[in-house]
């Protein structure tokens, strides 16, 4: 499925109906009176969120939304219908802005969370509800108020647990397809991820936690070089980075200069994220060059405070392990939450 992490809708309240203008005509009822019924209520506008989805694709292809309109009155006092309402699904992590003033008018985490977006137009009455001692026949009735209307910019956030991070071809996209049933493209040349990808990781019988996968970063990455920007947001609700570093060579630079640089540019994102906890990962543990440079590199790393674990996502070597500690520290972190 396509990836689309950000739209713009046009969305419409329905609009009220007429309210009717009508006099009784029946035989043996003379000077009958008026009967117009009102108008219906136009329907609201609601967001939901649905869990079963991971994209705003859906709203790319449907950029006008209206809600049904209510129905105008009748005679015999017969009101008329109210329009039926309309539900916009998103996906968790939805943040919802009015495009024109900017603002931010919900965020969409919970599973089936409702917002009601607009209002609805109220519905015209009819010639009825104009009867008085003094206007026995009242000709008087009055439209239906229209609906509210905005242009609304969506914008997704991905919800997970634990962020992966590092430059392109760190690994990351193998990690999360041995240990999850995400299945990214994998190959041997940098920026094979092109979006983020999620997977549900279980540790034990009954715990679990979600892991994204973020598209490689490099430097200058949140003034929009490489991927730029447009990813970095999906790594802002994250609760633990795992950033993965490669010793094979492929990377240019020294690795602890690229982590310092990777982390710089999260950093300039969102000062926030800096002060995320993180664990350094070594991959590709399987390369014997990889094994023979960590016991030089380890304690660099663990100088600035960081925990560093090895795996092979290849041969599975280390990834228990791996899962074990994320999942031990995100339960502290809630803890102490």
């Amino acid at each position: 499925m396509k990836f689309i992490d950000e739209v713009k809708i046009q969305v419409k309240a329905g609009d009220g109906g007429r309210g009717c203008l009508s006099f009784r005509r029946e035989k043996f009822v003379p000077l009958g009176g008026p009967d117009g019924g009102d108008g219906g209520h136009g329907g609201d506008v609601y967001l939901e969120v649905d869990t079963a989805l991971t994209t705003l694709l859906d709203l790319r292809y449907k950029q006008h939304l209206k809600a049904k309109n209510g129905v105008p009155g009748m005679g015999k006092d017969k009101h008329g219908k109210n329009g039926e309402k309309l539900v916009i699904k998103v996906p968790p992590g939805t943040l919802v802005y009015d495009d024109e003033t900017g603002e931010l008018l919900a965020d969409m985490t919970k599973a089936d969370q409702g917002f009601q977006l607009l209002k609805g137009g109220m519905g015209g009455r009819g010639n009825a509800r104009f009867l008085t001692s003094t206007n026995r026949a009242p000709r008087h009735t009055q439209p239906g108020t229209p609906g509210e209307e905005r242009i609304l910019r969506l914008q997704l956030k991905l919800l997970a647990d634990v962020g992966l991070v590092g430059l392109p071809n760190a690994g990351k996209s193998t990690l999360i397809a041995s240990v999850s049933a995400a299945r990214p493209k994998i190959a041997d040349y940098p920026f094979t991820t092109l979006v983020p990808n999620l997977g549900v990781v279980r540790c034990g019988d009954f715990k679990t936690f979600v892991m994204a996968d973020i598209p490689g970063l490099i430097e200058g990455a949140s003034d929009g070089h490489g991927l730029g920007t447009r990813f970095l947001r999906h790594i802002e609700r994250t609760d633990l980075f795992l950033h993965l570093i490669d010793l094979t060579g492929l990377q240019e630079g020294d690795p602890v200069e690229n982590f310092v640089i990777i982390n710089r540019e999260l950093a300039r994102f969102n000062p926030e994220l800096a002060k995320r906890p993180m664990l350094v990962i070594f991959t590709k543990l399987d390369v014997t060059e990889v094994r023979e440079q960590i016991p030089e590199l380890r304690p660099s790393f663990e100088a600035q405070g960081f925990r560093t674990l090895a795996i092979s996502a290849v041969t599975g070597e280390g990834v228990p392990e791996l899962v074990q500690c994320a999942a031990r520290e995100l339960d502290r972190m809630r803890q102490g939450d």
